[in-house]
C-alpha cells in the first residue's frame, strides 16, 4: 500500500548522526527541496490519475466527476437523455404528397432521433460562461467515442 513519503525526514534520518547539526540540517533541506517539489507534483498527479480511474462514462460517475470539478458546493450539473423527435417533412407539389402539417415545432438538427445527440449535459449558466473549454475537455475525456452530446444552460 502506498503511503505519503516525507523526503526531508528520510534524508535527515539517513544522514550521519554525529553531523546532524542545525546548520547541516538546513543545508541538507536546501539540497532536498527540488526533490520534495518533484515528489509533491508526482503525488498530486498520482492522486489525479487514481480519481480518473475510479470514474468512467456511466452517468452516476460522470455526473459526480463533473460536479466535483465544476460545482462542488451546489452540485447542480446533471445529465439527461437526448431528444428523439421524429422529423416532419414539407413536400413540394411535384412530389404529390400531402402538404398539411398541422402544428409544427421547429427543432435544431441535434434534437432529432437519427441525427441528434445521445445525451444532454445541463450546466448552470455561470459555469458555461466562465469555464466552457475546461467543461468540454472534461466531457471529452469521459465521453465514449460514438456518443454525441450537447451542453445546455440551466
Amino acid at each position: 500500500m502506498w503511503s505519503r513519503l516525507n523526503i526531508e525526514t528520510f534524508g535527515i534520518g539517513n544522514y550521519v548522526k554525529a553531523l546532524r547539526l542545525p546548520l547541516h540540517k538546513a543545508f541538507l533541506k536546501s539540497l532536498l527541496a527540488p526533490l520534495v517539489l518533484l515528489y509533491d507534483d508526482w503525488y498530486r498527479m498520482r492522486q489525479d490519475h487514481l480519481y480518473k480511474l475510479k470514474h468512467n462514462a456511466q452517468i452516476c460517475y460522470f455526473q459526480k466527476s463533473l460536479n466535483d470539478k465544476f460545482d462542488n458546493e451546489l452540485r447542480r450539473i446533471y445529465i439527461g437523455n437526448g431528444n428523439a423527435f421524429d422529423p416532419e417533412y414539407i413536400y413540394t407539389p411535384g412530389e404529390e404528397q400531402p402538404r398539411f402539417l398541422g402544428t409544427i415545432f421547429l427543432y435544431s438538427s441535434d434534437d432529432y432521433a437519427d441525427t441528434g445527440v445521445d445525451y444532454i449535459v445541463y450546466v448552470p449558466a455561470e459555469i458555461v460562461a466562465e469555464q466552457i473549454f475546461a467543461l468540454k475537455a472534461h466531457i471529452e475525456f469521459y465521453n465514449e467515442g460514438v456518443k454525441r452530446y450537447k451542453i445546455e444552460e440551466i
